[in-house]
């Protein structure tokens, strides 16, 4: 599944370019009155300025074998978010291992590497390994209502989980994250876990706003 633009809200945008164009190092593609757009890999990320927000989750695919570097090229930038008390998680049933960190809107922003896209390279970690937007997680209270509005625009798998608390669809190319806040935190942080709005274009293209799935034709 391929995510080709995420779309978030933020209270904090000129913080926000900053941290994703001079820390991140994320090329910076255009910047506009409000609003401001980086190239994430093959995808984009967008930022629109807001009054009032939910942190989102979001993550991004690195190079398949490269975690430990990531790890040391992040810890020079920015503070890790400890997953279980240690800096990177091994999510060995998915056959990756992922390290976290917030942004400027405390938005929750995964590194992961899966070794099933076997991506293969020498050079050193570099924004050359950032290669898409891999997930974005979609909180409300009923994971099957979620996952049947999504099925209908174009069938979609369930590659992990359940519809109880924790449900994962799509594939290592992209995947929403489906969690019922009613009975699951933001991992690895386990804050409370709110809606957060968002815009999302690739093979996918809907809004979610206000807890609910809104359609977009492109």
């Amino acid at each position: 599944m391929q995510i080709s633009e995420l779309t978030l809200f933020t209270t904090n945008l000129e913080a926000q370019q900053h941290f994703y164009t001079n820390v991140l190092e994320l090329p910076l593609v255009s910047a506009f009155a409000g609003t401001f757009t980086v190239k994430v890999g093959v995808s984009t990320v967008t930022f629109v300025k807001s009054e009032r927000i939910h942190p989102a989750h979001f993550a991004i695919n690195i190079s398949s074998y490269k975690i430990k570097q990531a790890l040391k090229w992040i810890q020079k930038r920015t503070d890790i978010l400890l997953c279980d008390g240690k800096p990177i998680a091994d999510f060995s049933n998915w056959n990756a291992d992922a390290l976290y960190f917030y942004d400027k809107d405390k938005n929750i922003v995964e590194f992961i590497a899966r070794r099933d896209l076997d991506v293969i390279n020498t050079h050193p970690f570099s924004t050359a390994d950032i290669l898409n937007i891999s997930e974005i997680a979609i909180v409300s209270d009923d994971n099957e209502a979620i996952y049947h509005q999504i099925n209908v625009m174009r069938p979609i798998e369930i590659y992990d989980g359940s519809f109880d608390r924790f449900c994962v669809l799509g594939n290592a190319e992209g995947l929403f994250i489906l969690v019922n806040n009613t009975k699951k935190k933001w991992y690895p942080t386990q804050e409370d876990a709110f809606p957060a709005d968002f815009h999302i274009k690739g093979d996918y293209n809907f809004a979610f706003i206000n807890g609910k799935i809104v359609t977009e034709k492109v």
